[in-house]
């Protein structure tokens, strides 16, 4: 039976995931269906088949890579609320925000793990694409991630803070200090002065 007549959802899913990984190895700014389809198993003629054209695989990818961006965050998310002591002499108190400050340190310590490399490139590289392609494939990312981690941030904040204009300033702040690292460490790969950096700035915040 040819390729292109079996499920197109679940050939899509099984083509979308290998070819993600292959993004993450390779990246995607020069990204070609061959060497792709070659590597995944598959054709360019398939691939074309199932997600219209190159543009269209591009824009699939990353949406997965959001994807996995969302769910890093909601982990974190309830990891920090989850970890959110009581007040002296009171229980623990499941549910309440942890703070901006802690919860910058916990994504810090998620970004700088060696592990996170190639998502983290692959994420760089789409931000950076979307800054100059506001039309094509990348259009929106760059926007839509700045949004993801602000929603993150702002919910990790007691709710006064997080309503007031200082507490979006700040939130701003953190945010602008985790992307620059980000790439500090992704050009330089220094997480010991990348990590110290941060936390002066962090004790910074939270003076």
């Amino acid at each position: 039976m040819p390729e292109e007549t079996t499920a197109p959802s679940a050939r899509q899913t099984e083509l979308l995931e290998a070819a993600y990984r292959y993004a993450l190895a390779h990246g995607l700014a020069d990204l070609s269906l061959r060497p792709l389809a070659t590597a995944i198993g598959s054709s360019p003629r398939v691939l074309m088949f199932l997600f219209g054209n190159k543009d269209g695989l591009v824009r699939a990818l990353l949406a997965r890579a959001r994807a996995d961006e969302l769910a890093i965050l909601d982990r974190l998310g309830r990891a920090e609320q989850a970890d959110q002591p009581g007040q002296p002499g009171q229980p623990d108190q499941p549910g309440q925000p942890i703070g901006l400050v802690p919860a910058v340190e916990r994504v810090w310590e998620w970004l700088a793990a060696e592990e996170h490399r190639p998502l983290l490139r692959l994420w760089a590289e789409a931000y950076a694409r979307s800054l100059v392609e506001s039309d094509g494939a990348w259009a929106g990312f760059a926007r839509a991630t700045v949004e993801d981690w602000l929603a993150v941030l702002a919910a990790c904040q007691p709710r006064p803070e997080r309503d007031s204009e200082t507490g979006a300033v700040r939130r701003r702040l953190a945010l602008a200090v985790l992307r620059g690292a980000l790439l500090d460490l992704l050009a330089s790969d220094d997480e010991p002065r990348v990590g110290a950096a941060v936390r002066h700035q962090l004790a910074l915040l939270r003076g």
